[in-house]
């Protein structure tokens, strides 16, 4: 960490790699670039000929919104090890020539692309890891940080990691691509960095620096798709017997529990609301990890006001009775033990964040899986994204794939190395999957 507050010096926001008609520099906070412009290129939005923006589909993490938040809120900056580097590809001119070094003086429509990127100083909120390469290289009395991550901070989903203008076509887009693969290489050097890595990349992004000769690494997670069912009953009746009363004890259980349960959509959230989940939250993050989360009540205030038509908060409420002076007997209140807060983004839901206030059997099934997926189908939405890892999810109707990350280590003896260990772990996620796939509760044909 010592090493990253180090590395103050401004020309690391300046240098740049020119070539024929493109320029890439650094910008220090995702504030100078502005929501209209990052959400065009990112996917959120696009530019009309008057440069109004207008919304695309695409993943809510990759938004201005979500991202400045994060830096608004203190979760990611230099204080955290996540120190903002973002990259901006313009087109060269007079105008950027004269701008050349000046972030905050950024033409708008000159810029071809931009990409998320942060030189750290650790390992944590990342998701694809890589613990035990800092400790093969602290072994060797090697420094591993800082590094340079290409990434949707504490966020494991799949989406744009290079945001490219529209207008390019493919083949720009691919030289593009390339050019800030050898950009990253030079500024990795330049920020005594040991490595950068881009992590739940698209494969449009990841093939080009594949064939780049950058390393590969799969993983894997577990989604539900959403088959046309009508109703939760529907998706049950596709499951084997077992796995089928499995799932009914587990939901019935929660049902004998008295506990009732609401969506709410973003704008409809009020603060108490919002202080009950984030006091979840923590809660929970603190009983498994020893802290109350990456993420703070200013980041959640944020997105609630900011990316309102993204957020779904599902609140977890035991009813009760009162008969206290003034109120009518029997009059019905509600004691909230529980929450989730959901994104929805094209034809996707995300679970992301949950936490309850007690402990209740089955409580995080029903509240992360069973509401999604019943969430899901009256949406008509086609996929949900309950989270990274979990095996668990399988046996409830969660279909393992791949995901990606590409990496590249200056090291030469070390990157050998890597590139073995990413070799024969990708033969064992392959496998780990393929079984995996053997106890998909789904019936077959015949059954």
């Amino acid at each position: 960490m010592c090493r990253l507050l180090q590395l103050k010096s401004s020309h690391l926001f300046k240098e740049r790699a020119l070539a024929a008609s493109y320029s890439i520099q650094c910008v220090s906070q995702i504030a100078n670039l502005g929501a209209p412009q990052w959400n065009a290129l990112m996917g959120g939005t696009d530019l009309d000929v008057n440069m109004e923006a207008k919304t695309v589909e695409t993943s809510p993490f990759c938004r201005y919104e979500y991202l400045h938040a994060l830096e608004q809120s203190g979760c990611v900056g230099e204080q955290t090890g996540w120190r903002p580097m973002h990259l901006v590809v313009s087109e060269v001119g007079q105008a950027a020539e004269s701008n050349q070094g000046d972030e905050s003086l950024i033409d708008p429509t000159r810029v071809l692309a931009v990409m998320p990127l942060y030189l750290k100083g650790h390992s944590y909120g990342e998701y694809v890891f890589d613990w035990a390469w800092a400790q093969a290289y602290e072994r060797h009395g090697i420094e591993y940080y800082p590094k340079l991550v290409n990434a949707i901070p504490f966020t494991p989903v799949t989406g744009t990691r290079i945001g490219l203008r529209s207008d390019l076509s493919e083949a720009q887009k691919e030289v593009l691509i390339l050019a800030i693969g050898e950009h990253l290489d030079r500024l990795t050097k330049a920020c005594s960095a040991s490595s950068w890595h881009s992590l739940f990349l698209l494969d449009s992004e990841r093939q080009p620096l594949a064939n780049q000769g950058h390393l590969e690494r799969l993983g894997t997670q577990f989604h539900w798709f959403n088959q046309g069912y009508f109703n939760f009953d529907d998706f049950l009746s596709r499951l084997t017997s077992r796995r089928r009363k499995s799932i009914l004890k587990e939901r019935r259980a929660i049902a004998n529990a008295g506990l009732r349960f609401r969506f709410i959509q973003g704008a409809d959230i009020t603060g108490a609301e919002l202080e009950h989940f984030v006091r979840c939250y923590r809660r929970t993050y603190y009983k498994r990890s020893g802290h109350q989360g990456y993420l703070n009540a200013a980041f959640f205030e944020s997105i609630v006001k900011n990316m309102a038509d993204c957020v779904r908060l599902l609140m977890v409420e035991r009813p009760e009775t009162s008969t206290l002076e003034g109120e009518v007997e029997g009059e019905a209140k509600s004691e909230p033990v529980a929450a989730a807060l959901y994104f929805v983004g094209g034809d996707c839901l995300y679970g992301r964040y949950w936490g309850a206030l007690e402990e209740i059997e089955g409580l995080h099934f029903e509240t992360c899986y069973y509401q999604g997926i019943e969430y899901a189908i009256e949406q008509g939405l086609r996929k949900f994204d309950a989270g990274a890892q979990g095996e668990h999810k399988v046996l409830r109707g969660f279909e393992p794939i791949r995901t990606y990350s590409v990496h590249e280590v200056l090291h030469s003896d070390f990157r050998r190395a890597i590139a073995d260990f990413i070799e024969q772990e990708a033969q064992a996620v392959k496998t780990y999957m393929t079984e995996l796939e053997a106890i998909l509760p789904f019936k077959r044909e015949g059954d």
